[in-house]
Parts: structure tokens; sequence; C-alpha cells
């Protein structure tokens, strides 16, 4: 099968994803055989592909917003022709402290699709069966693809957030994850505040509704109830402490950050305002999340890439040069 495989980091310029032929995967016990209809394009894919993340397979095959066809499985509620998602926990033990109080994002020894187990920029992988999320029937795969991590990630911070309907929500970042959970709050009767970089992101802001769009930092006109950063950058984390509320939460959603710089505990952190960070997500994220995007008719803006425009696409993530979500169709 034809592949995308990382062999060594290296900067989004110098194309660290390599088009190849390699064996066709061969499934583990417990595992499905998968022919991959879509996969999306996320920020860590970039953050893996440039050595932010440490390497930890010496090959390796990204993605992990994947929406396949089963062509092989060992379990009878997966007959062969099931469409089905794949996201970026593709395993856990079952057995640490974490996952037996239903905290599997938080695991001791998890598999992570498309980092420590080979993912979706390819023409076939393999996937755990029990990790498998049920496709909502009336999404088509290239609009189902970001709602896999983009979405279900959003969703997590949302709960980490504590948000609950009819509050005042920032959104620091307006990529695709931010993109999805506004529509997500606008259900929910809550008023949305953006602040973020670019001139086109503002712009998708306000076509989508929100009460206020700002720039990266900037803090909006009224207090927040709670916030959610979508860039990896601690100056962005500032920002939304100074904007929240008395008792308000801040929730980083990066899985990567540069750094939070030194700040002022009297002014931005006292009278019980948290900062909290979001960790992977969990199989009832998933469930959860696509049962609200089916309710809402939740349908991304995306534009598609070749498998061998894989590294382009990054790179159009990278520079901001997409409004969409990127998906690589095999």
């Amino acid at each position: 099968m034809r592949a995308a495989l990382l062999r060594k980091p290296r900067p989004l310029t110098e194309d660290p994803l390599t088009i190849e032929g390699v064996p066709m995967p061969v499934p583990a016990p417990g595992e499905a055989l998968l022919k991959v209809r879509a996969c999306g394009v996320c920020r860590t894919d970039l953050h893996i592909a440039v050595g932010e993340l440490p390497q930890k397979q010496e090959t390796l095959i990204p993605g992990h917003q994947i929406v396949a066809e089963v062509v092989e499985s060992p379990s009878a509620d997966l007959p062969i022709g099931t469409r089905v998602g794949v996201s970026w926990i593709g395993g856990t033990d079952g057995t640490c402290p974490y996952c037996r109080t239903n905290r599997e994002n938080l695991c001791d020894a998890p598999t992570f699709t498309g980092y420590t187990h080979n993912g979706g920029f390819a023409e076939y992988t393999t996937a755990r069966t029990d990790f498998l999320l049920p496709l909502p029937p009336g999404l088509n795969d290239v609009l189902a693809a970001p709602l896999l991590c983009a979405g279900i990630i959003g969703f997590r911070s949302l709960r980490v957030a504590e948000v609950r309907p009819g509050q005042r929500v920032g959104l620091f970042g307006f990529g695709s994850s931010a993109q999805l959970m506004i529509r997500v709050l606008q259900a929910w009767d809550c008023r949305v505040y953006v602040s973020t970089r670019g001139a086109s992101h503002q712009k998708i802001a306000r076509d989508l509704g929100a009460e206020w769009v700002g720039e990266a930092t900037d803090v909006p006109p009224d207090q927040l109830d709670s916030a959610i950063t979508f860039a990896p950058a601690g100056d962005v984390v500032i920002a939304a402490l100074r904007s929240i509320a008395k008792g308000g939460i801040v929730a980083i959603n990066a899985i990567h950050l540069d750094r939070i710089p030194e700040f002022d505990y009297d002014t931005l952190l006292w009278e019980e305002r948290q900062l909290r960070s979001v960790a992977n997500m969990t199989r009832q994220d998933g469930r959860d999340f696509l049962s609200v995007a089916a309710e809402i008719n939740l349908t991304p803006a995306v534009q598609t890439f070749r498998l061998d425009q894989v590294n382009q696409a990054m790179q159009a993530i990278a520079a901001d040069k997409t409004d969409s979500s990127a998906v690589v169709l095999p």
C-alpha cells in the first residue's frame, strides 16, 4: 500500500513526510483491518512531524482523524463494510487507577493513533475494535474526519471548562476545533467571544455569529464565565486569564505549549479562578460529541488534499493559509 512516512522529524518546509510503498498492516489480536476513506490533519500531526513531541517509533505513519471501512474484524458487531471512526486515543490498559475511575484519557499506558501506533495517512491501517467510534450515517467521509479529534477534543475542552448553557464563553484561537465548538455553544444559547490572530479567522468568527471578535490577546469587553485556549502560545493563556470573572475557568486545549509567562497571582488567578489543561479524550467524549454533532447537523468547512500532498496540507495549517479543516484522501 501507499503511505506517508515520517522517518526523522524536520521543519515542515523540508517536507518531513515521504510517500512510499510499504507492506499491508497485519492486525494484532483484537484489532480490525481498515481501509482508509479519509483522514483529517491535526496540529498534533505538525508537532509530531517537526519533533516538538519526542519521536516514539523509528518509522511512523501519522494521522489520527480517520474515517475508514472495516475490511477484516474479529468482532461480530463490526461486519465487513462497516464505516467507523478512529481518534487520537487508540487504546488504554484498562487496569491503571485512571482507567478504573472512568479517566481513561489519563491512562498510564495509552496507545496514540498516528504517534505510538501507525495512523491514517495511508491506504490501510489497523485499530483496536473496542476503540472504534460509530459514525452518524448522514455525515459523509470528508465531513466526518475533522470531528474525530478537533471536534472531540474541543468538546472535552468545554467539559473541562465546565461550560453551561447561557454562559459567556471565550475562544482564544479560532482554528478548526474552535470553529466547530462555536456551533455547539450557540446550540447551548451561550454568548461567544473570540480572540484570534489573522483577518481571515476573525472574519469567519464574525460570519459564524460571535458576539465579539478581537486580536489574539485582546480581552473581550464583558467578563467571561469560561474560556478555552486553542493556540499553543502562553501569551494567549494569560489573555484568557485576564478575561474571566471570579470563579471562572480557563481550559488549555494544547498538547504542546511554548511557555506560560510569569503572571501576577493576585490579579489573574486569585478569587477562585482556575487554570486547567485538557489531556486527550475518552471514548465516551467521542460518542457524546458525535451524538451532539448529528443532532445539530454540524458540518465543518473542509479542504481536501491527496495523500501525496500531505506535506502541503500541514504547511497550509501551520501558516494559516487555509480557513478550513484539512482532510487527506488516500
